[in-house]
């Protein structure tokens, strides 16, 4: 028996099993066998043309929504924020409405969202945040650490904050059917007939919010393997000595088994949690996660200084992350909208779906209710509220930087090297090139210093990179750096005309007509696909 399966079978609820049945799922995304269900028809593939004729008006019958949203987890932040604003919605989760016990982490800055859309009070969103910690460390073997404070220092209970929001989605006249997975959909012209367990339901707008592997996701993908995976084990445990600071990455081992490892560890409410992960692609030779649990456990106590007999297990963390180039991903169906981890919004770089979420909710949310209000429910309407964004493309070169292919063959502390060295020129550089790479925004001013400063100062770094990595990943990487370029010149022009911004001569979000939502959705590309945002987010 291996050392992970000892451990895992004795923390409660034998988390082992479920670490079989993930890694029984990474296996055939390995070996290209991803499921491709049909659970999405469009009427004239569902019906004869008698059927068809007689099928009309579909939203004239009972149980009718304006929003219907499968996947309750992530998804209840979008539906109560709808909810809100006065539509319909049904929210559909296969199991229980309720968050996990493991926090999750992000910065004090990015919830004023919660307030700011009147999701929670000042006194709710404290009452939500379990733990808060600083400073956290970034530290690569060779490297010198540096500590920044105030980024995802703050560990938000999810039983709370789900538990909170489902109260403000049903008293905005929000519906929720509890242990009613989502079975299919058929998009008719004037709306979309939702199977649910024995419910039948009508919407205006399907809301899918069921994560990767959502069936709706995996028939649009139609079995592509990802272009990047990342694998994620972990526990949260007591017994550790030290337990006020966190690491927001850290590597102290070489390559092994083809893949560099990376560390990530936050103070939690009972206990303290630690992750081990790392970056590959979906070759069949590639580890399991099995094999990740069992470097975890022997190189663990090495990481935090510690033996496994001093700690406690509560709970154990685990799982993988397909990333797509092709992403956000844009249904082919008019009135079926990907949102969360569905579409693939974050970085290749990120695990996390939440903070993902919280950062697009107030753009989503404005989005989708100008979609309803305006009747822009056509797949290549609705494309726009998931658009490119060049900042997250870039970061696909980053992500090949920092693994290897499974023919490669580098020096065991290459990637290491790498890092200690890019992470100490964005230090040098200050809190404004450091602190939002951090949280998963790139920038084009401080990408450009950066490399600027490594290319001057550390030459041969680059050139070692280049082969690592490939010309066609460079050229690719060039044309998305380009359109950051492009993107951040074109958002901060517009941002100095207030008129613009807003649009004029009846353009913007309160404008009519379909001109009215094509502009605010391009406005809202720039801004996003720049990283402008997070600037509106430093100020809050």
């Amino acid at each position: 028996m291996s050392l992970s399966e000892t451990i895992l079978q004795s923390i409660p609820g034998n988390p082992y099993q479920g670490l079989q049945r993930a890694d029984a799922l990474w296996h055939d995304y390995r070996h290209g066998k991803i499921p491709t269900p049909t659970v999405v028809s469009t009427q004239s593939e569902s019906l004869g043309l008698k059927e068809q004729l007689d099928a009309t008006n579909i939203l004239d019958r009972p149980n009718t929504y304006d929003v219907v949203i499968c996947g309750g987890t992530l998804g209840i932040l979008l539906g109560a924020t709808l909810a809100r604003r006065g539509w319909r919605v049904m929210l559909l989760e296969r199991g229980v409405l309720k968050g996990r016990d493991q926090e999750w982490n992000i910065s004090r800055s990015e919830l004023r969202t919660f307030i700011d859309l009147g999701l929670l009070s000042e006194e709710e969103l404290e009452v939500a945040i379990a733990t808060e910690y600083n400073p956290a460390r970034i530290s690569f073997d060779g490297g010198e650490d540096l500590w920044v404070e105030d980024v995802l220092n703050v560990g938000v209970d999810p039983v709370y904050l789900l538990d909170t929001l489902k109260q403000v989605f049903l008293a905005a006249g929000g519906e929720l059917l509890e242990r009613t997975p989502f079975s299919t959909a058929r998009v008719a012209p004037d709306g979309v007939v939702v199977t649910a367990g024995e419910n039948t339901l009508t919407t205006r707008l399907l809301i899918d919010t069921m994560g990767h592997f959502s069936p709706i996701v995996q028939q649009a993908r139609q079995g592509q393997p990802p272009d990047a995976v990342c694998l994620v084990v972990g526990t949260c445990a007591t017994g550790y000595g030290e337990n006020h600071t966190g690491d927001l990455i850290a590597s102290f081992t070489p390559i092994k088994h083809q893949c560099q490892y990376f560390w990530e560890a936050f103070p939690a409410r009972d206990g303290r949690t630690t992750y081990l992960f790392t970056y590959l692609d979906a070759h069949p030779d590639r580890i399991t996660l099995g094999d990740l649990f069992d470097d975890y456990f022997h190189l663990l106590p090495d990481y935090q200084g510690v033996t496994l007999e001093q700690l406690h297990f509560k709970r154990a963390l685990f799982g993988f992350f397909p990333a797509y180039r092709n992403s956000p991903l844009r249904f082919p169906w008019d009135r079926l909208l990907a949102v969360g981890d569905a579409s693939g919004h974050q970085s290749p770089l990120s695990f996390g779906g939440f903070g993902a979420m919280v950062r697009h909710l107030d753009r989503l949310t404005r989005g989708i209710d100008h979609a309803l209000k305006q009747d822009q429910l056509s797949a290549s309407a609705l494309g726009w509220l998931q658009p490119y964004q060049p900042n997250i493309a870039v970061t696909w070169l980053f992500q090949k930087a920092m693994s290897l292919t499974m023919d490669q063959t580098l020096d065991e502390n290459r990637i290491n090297t790498l890092l200690a060295t890019i992470f100490q020129d964005m230090a040098a550089l200050g809190e404004p090139v450091l602190r939002p790479f951090l949280q998963d925004v790139v920038q084009f001013l401080p990408l450009a210093k950066t490399l600027l400063r490594t290319s001057v100062y550390h030459p041969g770094l680059v050139t070692k990179i280049l082969p690592q990595v490939g010309i066609p990943a460079v050229v690719d990487w060039t044309g998305h750096y380009v359109s950051l370029a492009v993107y951040s010149a074109l958002n901060r022009l517009l941002a100095r005309r207030p008129g613009l911004a807003s649009g004029e001569a009846g353009h913007g979000e309160a404008g009519h007509g379909e001109a009215g939502y094509y502009w605010q959705r391009w406005r809202e590309s720039l801004t996003y696909g720049s990283g402008g945002d997070y600037e509106g987010l430093v100020r809050k």
